[in-house]
This record gives C-alpha cells, sequence and structure tokens, in this order.
C-alpha cells in the first residue's frame, strides 16, 4: 500500500516498502506504518500487516507515546516567545507549590532538571490517572534525583510540569492549547489525545511464542503531556515539516533552530546522540537527525528530520516491544538520501543592498598567531570564520545592528566578533573574545597581545 504526491524513483519505492515489510516481519509486529517527507511533502508511505488485505495507511492512528514531549515543547517555546516567560526562569515564578520550583524552565525541557525519570507508585503508562489527581503524587516526596543542571535525566514527570505550566500561563487547559496553537494551524487534524477511528489496537506480542495480548488504553491524566497522543503518518509527515522549517503560525524559524541546538551534556558513551529542547539529536550514518522517539504499551514510534537533506521519516507499530521504529525511520532516511540525493540551491550572488567595499575588505585570510584563517562574507552581512588548514574553530556569526557579529555555534557562540581600527581609520585587526586576528602572522606593527621580537622571523 503506497500513496505519492511526488513520484519517487521506482527503485526507491520498492528499497522503502522493503525496509518496512522487514521491519514488520523481524519485530513480530501486528502492523507496520512508514512514510517518507522530501522538502514539506509527502511523498511516500507504505504499510505491512499481518491481516492480509488490511493493512493500515498514512490516515491510521498510533500513539506516539513521548514524541508528544515534542508538541509541548513548542507550546513552552511558544510562550517564551511572546515574552510570558523567559526559559532560564525557575518554574516557581510561573507554577507555584510543585516542590520542585528550583528547576529551569530550560532544564525541564532538555531533561537536565534532575528529577526521576518516572512517577513513584505504580507503573504510570499502564495505570488508572485517578492514582496521580496532584502533581504531588505524580512527583513524590522526593523529586530530585540530583542537583538540577548537573547532567541529562530523561524525566517523564518533568514534561507532566512543562503541561501544568503551559496551564497556568495560558489559562486554558493543554490539550485545549495544542489544539489551538499547533494542531488546527498546521492541519493536524488526525492527531488527537484520546482515539478516533480507523486507529490501530495495542497488542503485546509474546516474547516467546506467535501469539498477541491487547493492551490497556489508559488515559494518562496529568502526565498527557509527556505521552499521551495518537496521530497518523500524514499528520507527523506535517509536524516533521515544520520542525524542518518552522512555520510563522506556530514557532518562528529560529525558535526551532534553538530548540535543535543541544541543550545539555549526555553521559559517557553517548557521544552519537543528545537532546535539545524538546528534541532527540542524533548523529547516523554521516548525517545529523532530529526528531523523537516514542513508546507506551502496545504502542511504539520515530520521527527523524535530516534538515540538511530535506528529508524525514517516520515509522509506527503497534506492538509494545520488538519493532524498531528508531532504527527504520533513520533508514528511511538513508535509503531516500542515498538513492536520489538532494538537489543543491543554484550558486546567486549577494543582493547589492548586501554587500559594500569596506565588508569586501574584510574577506579573506587571517591569522590568529601562527593559526591561519578565512573570513567569507555571507547572506544579510553574515560572515564565516574558518581555519584554512588543520583543525580549528570554525564559527558564523550574525551582524549586529550597532556594529560587529555574535557567534552563532561552536566556541564562540554569543562572543562578539568586531574590527578595530587605527586613528587614521584603517584596520588594525578583528577582535574575537580577546584573540586578536591580523592580517600578517606576528608582523611587527600589528597589535599582538606580548608584541613580537624585534629581531623578526629567522631561520635555523
Amino acid at each position: 500500500m503506497t500513496t505519492t504526491s511526488e513520484v519517487l524513483l521506482p527503485g526507491t519505492e520498492r528499497a522503502l516498502l522493503h525496509r518496512v515489510a522487514v521491519a514488520q516481519s523481524e519485530g513480530r509486529s501486528p502492523s507496520f506504518v512508514g512514510a517518507v517527507v522530501r522538502d514539506g511533502a509527502l511523498v511516500w508511505s507504505g504499510s505491512r500487516s499481518c491481516v492480509d488485505g488490511h493493512a493500515p495507511d498514512a490516515d491510521t492512528q498510533f500513539r506516539i507515546g513521548s514524541l508528544t514531549k515534542v508538541f509541548t515543547a513548542v507550546l513552552v517555546m511558544r510562550l517564551r516567545d511572546e515574552g510570558l516567560l523567559g526559559l532560564d526562569d525557575p518554574l516557581e515564578r510561573h507554577l507555584k507549590g510543585t516542590g520542585a520550583g528550583e528547576v529551569t524552565i530550560a532544564q525541564l525541557l532538555g531533561h537536565s532538571g534532575g528529577l526521576a525519570a518516572e512517577t513513584p507508585g505504580q507503573w504510570w503508562e499502564r495505570s488508572s490517572a485517578a492514582l496521580r489527581p496532584e502533581l504531588s503524587d505524580v512527583l513524590g516526596e522526593q523529586p530530585f534525583l540530583q542537583a538540577p543542571g548537573r547532567r541529562h535525566h530523561y524525566s517523564n514527570p518533568g514534561y507532566t510540569l512543562l503541561g501544568s505550566l503551559v496551564e497556568a500561563v495560558r489559562g486554558v487547559s493543554w490539550e485545549e492549547a495544542l489544539r489551538s496553537e499547533i494542531l488546527e494551524p498546521l492541519g493536524m487534524g488526525r492527531t488527537t489525545v484520546d482515539p478516533v477511528a480507523p486507529h490501530a489496537g495495542g497488542w503485546a506480542v509474546h516474547p516467546w511464542a506467535d501469539v498477541m495480548l491487547p493492551e490497556p488504553t489508559e488515559d494518562l491524566g496529568l502526565m498527557a503531556p509527556a505521552g499521551q497522543l495518537w496521530s497518523t503518518a500524514a499528520d507527523l509527515a506535517r509536524f516533521a515539516a515544520f520542525l524542518a522549517a518552522g512555520d510563522e503560525r506556530v514557532l518562528v524559524a529560529a525558535s526551532v533552530e534553538e530548540m535543535r541546538a543541544p541543550a545539555a551534556a549526555v553521559g559517557e558513551g553517548d557521544w552519537d546522540g543528545s537532546y535539545g529542547l524538546g528534541l532527540q539529536l542524533l548523529r547516523k550514518d554521516g548525517r545529523t537527525l532530529i526528531g523523537h522517539t516514542g513508546s507506551l504499551p502496545g504502542f511504539v514510534a520515530a520521527l527523524w528530520i535530516s534538515v540538511e537533506d530535506g528529508l524525514a521519516a517516520v515509522a509506527l507499530a503497534n506492538a509494545t516491544s520488538g519493532p524498531l521504529t528508531a532504527t527504520v525511520a533513520a533508514d528511511l532516511v538513508r535509503i531516500v538520501a542515498e538513492a536520489e540525493p538532494r538537489f543543491p540551491e543554484p550558486w546567486r550572488p549577494l543582493p547589492e543592498a548586501e554587500v559594500d567595499e569596506e565588508l569586501l575588505a574584510l574577506t579573506g585570510p587571517w591569522y590568529w598567531g601562527t593559526y591561519a584563517y578565512g573570513l567569507r562574507l555571507g547572506a544579510e552581512r553574515s560572515v564565516v570564520l574558518e581555519p584554512l588548514r588543520g583543525p580549528g574553530r570554525r564559527a558564523r556569526f550574525r551582524a549586529l545592528p550597532e556594529g560587529g557579529w555574535v557567534g552563532l555555534n561552536g566556541y564562540y557562540a554569543g562572543e562578539t566578533l568586531r574590527v578595530v581600527r587605527r586613528d587614521d581609520g584603517s584596520v588594525s585587526h578583528l577582535d574575537l573574545a580577546s584573540f586578536v586576528f591580523t592580517r600578517e602572522p606576528y608582523a611587527p606593527a600589528d597589535a599582538v597581545p606580548g608584541g613580537v621580537d624585534e629581531a623578526g622571523w629567522r631561520g635555523l
């Protein structure tokens, strides 16, 4: 079962369907749906099922578990963009009496708040929300396992706090905010808090026999912002397009890009993965993927996006364990990226208004000591400073209205790059976080801290 809105090559489509078929068979899942998004459009979906002639399609709902957290994070970022809260605000400033008020909103978003991974008492995913009517029942008497900000530690209760924060600041329920601020603007009419037909049933597959058992479907109550949602491959394709490029109706591109940046250090050995503000980050097959995985009894899900390739993939299955949805979604991205690589945008000159002789005169080689760097001019008067040979700190800089540039990534993120001029107006050097970049390596007349040996360069 396959649908397309932009034709992929037949060989690519067969490879995608083959990957889904293998995942359903080897993962022993009652059904499995995969989908691929290219440049913001759903270009392929395919599925396999244990029931002949009854495979789900891109409009069939599956429970998506912790993928729900990304939606909650977007709601929080909207509040930040509206000036209603700051990411560094302590929770207590906006949500009183939780017993965890010292943790910041950013720490909750990035799972570095020191909170426990799960709720006290019974397994919350498989028990009634009536057992946890208050936040105190979600957090317990000792909510912190460690001091906030020390390390990444995934926390479901942390996202319950963020959902309650949204309700406290907005004055409406989390579900209402979700529907009006994200789902309706993005046209995600098949993403709901409760299942709406057609939807898959959740199953547990026996680990040692080919038999199944239906899983219960509990309303998660206060825990809903951590994992409640049901969605479809088609709706998640729309969400993926938003997470790749932003949408001014929901969250501008700059704020979505902020969510995609690592927010906290991860544990030793986790060098290939990290976590942003509500988004998981993964390095796989030589590309960076952003998105999230999810699971609840009866269901597993994954959404991965490669912004650089203009691709995203969804994988949904209705088994408690077995189907490797995270691996499959990454593989679907890889299959299309390798079989049909993205065409680069045509090279075009910069707009005339963004170029002047003064800026052009700054481009070219600069030297920090004996390290050779090149300064390159970009769009909107931005610049890139990068090593010309060997290792070094490459950084992009955005132009500041008052002059100079601010670093956007890496070691120099947030640092200011400025031009220092002599009394006659000529350029002396570039100053970057106290580092001096000169046109020549250690020229006697340059403003090199510590001075330059008067005898100059010499041989052996």
